[in-house]
């Protein structure tokens, strides 16, 4: 915000002088042709001036754009290496899990083979008794 109210102060001082300059050559007290020879070369250097303020706003345009593209570029190689890294710790923990659920359902069969045979045996004794 700043260099935007200064580069339009700098453009309304260079108009204003531009604007100056012009008007005190028009009364000054000088020939006809002496007076255009100084309004071309206030012209030629008028159009020097606009030109170096042109080719110095391009360049500092590119560099402004050089920098946010790279800085582009590094922020997608942090994201694709951030990216990388989370998949990596999510198969980590799909992994994990599938251990974990191989061996609790390991487990959960060996319980319920043994309820099933606590079952039998309940059941077993109970027709004995009943007979």
């Amino acid at each position: 915000m700043s260099d935007h109210r200064t580069l339009d102060f700098l453009k309304g001082l260079f108009i204003g002088g531009a604007v100056g300059a012009i008007v005190a050559l028009l009364y000054a007290p000088k020939s006809g042709k002496e007076t255009r020879e100084d309004i071309g070369r206030k012209v030629d250097d008028l159009y020097d001036r606009a030109r170096e303020e042109y080719e110095e706003s391009m360049t500092k345009a590119r560099r402004a754009y050089d920098s946010a593209i790279t800085r582009l570029k590094d922020l997608e190689v942090d994201a694709r290496k951030k990216a990388e890294e989370v998949e990596d710790i999510v198969d980590d923990i799909i992994e994990k899990g599938k251990t974990t659920v191989e061996g609790s359902k390991g487990r959960l069969k060996e319980a319920l083979d043994a309820a099933k045979s606590a079952f039998k045996e309940e059941k077993g004794g109970k027709k004995e008794k009943e007979a």
